[in-house]
């Protein structure tokens, strides 16, 4: 098995696999610890915790009351991450978040001093993002992509690691602004956050309604978990999985697809970053099932919550009742 996309030469194969081994127990460890707080959402956590291993940002797309917020909170204790929260509304201004200038008087003098918003913290929490105008929306880009800010013409680094773990409810759209494409690719998955199962939410109602409640602990530090996203690029990967990763996200583009369905109900398709989320997503996969390289099945499971953000329908597909659902797992069947 070739090691192709990533991972320092050099490094003797012997270790890395012995880090990997023991990340693997280490995130174990971590998903065990969520879920004495968070209950019936597996999914949801693994697909979070891949995006934060990847170094990535995530939209947890749900009805309200679901535990995204709660979800946000514990992952930053669990990881040792500095956590804030910041609620989207159409009149939040950009300086609400990155932060802005104030003039200061010392000595006589006069200066402007910069004060952080903030984004300036290694897990921030975009409650809502969609409720905020496109102008705030924006001021996410260069902090979600370059993990750095520039306000009066200065630049200012952000925390590292630094994630966004962003909100929407896909039920009531009044007043909102849709995230436009170049801000929906930032995102390395779309999460979509469901009910829980009856014993999942059994077991909820009892927990959380008594006198005591689950208190999380930190598992992982802030630098473990930079080493970790480190360790990421080095996990081997086959060439069968490059093949696959390379098939399904080329094949989802209209003017290049040999697939009828993909040409006439696709209005646009996945572009490069999709295929780099994709790559990286597996690997993550593989390490936090204790497998030191990635399979098909990890492409396969992550198609949708990688490709569903990065395509869109044509009026056709409305028309005829096709979903992006329906065409990524057409996608996921010419894997073989």
């Amino acid at each position: 098995m070739s090691q192709l996309g990533g991972g320092a030469s050099g490094e003797d194969p012997a270790v890395i696999l012995a880090a990997i081994e023991k990340l693997g127990e280490r995130v174990g460890a971590v998903r065990t610890e969520i879920a004495r707080v968070i209950f019936g959402q597996d999914e949801v956590v693994e697909h979070t915790l891949i995006t934060l291993l990847c170094g990535g940002h995530a939209l947890l797309v749900g009805v309200p009351g679901l535990g995204k917020s709660r979800l946000v909170e514990t992952l930053g204790v669990v990881l040792g991450l500095g956590t804030k929260r910041v609620q989207f509304t159409p009149d939040l201004m950009p300086p609400d978040i990155l932060g802005s200038e104030v003039l200061e008087e010392h000595d006589g003098k006069r200066a402007f001093r910069f004060v952080l918003g903030p984004v300036f913290c290694q897990l921030l929490m975009a409650d809502e993002i969609n409720r905020a105008s496109p102008r705030t929306q924006s001021a996410l880009l260069q902090a979600m992509q370059e993990h750095r800010v520039t306000v009066g013409g200065v630049e200012y680094k952000l925390p590292q690691p630094f994630h966004v773990l962003a909100t929407q409810n896909p039920i009531e759209q009044e007043g909102t602004y849709p995230l436009p494409e170049a801000q929906l690719d930032r995102f390395l998955l779309e999460v979509t956050v469901g009910y829980p199962a009856l014993a999942a939410e059994r077991t909820m109602l009892l927990a959380t309604t008594g006198t005591r409640d689950a208190t999380p602990v930190p598992v992982l530090s802030d630098q473990e978990l930079l080493a970790a996203q480190t360790l990421i690029r080095q996990v081997p990967v086959g060439e069968s999985v490059l093949d696959g990763i390379l098939s399904m996200v080329r094949g989802g583009r209209p003017e290049s697809s040999d697939d009828e369905m993909v040409r006439k109900h696709v209005a646009w398709g996945p572009g490069p970053r999709a295929a780099q989320a994709l790559m990286l997503a597996c690997r993550a996969r593989a390490l936090m099932d204790q497998r030191l390289a990635p399979s098909l099945d990890d492409v396969a499971a992550l198609a949708r919550p990688v490709l569903r953000h990065r395509m869109a329908l044509s009026f056709s597909a409305r028309a005829d009742g096709v979903t992006l659902a329906d065409v990524i797992d057409r996608l996921v069947g010419r894997l073989g």
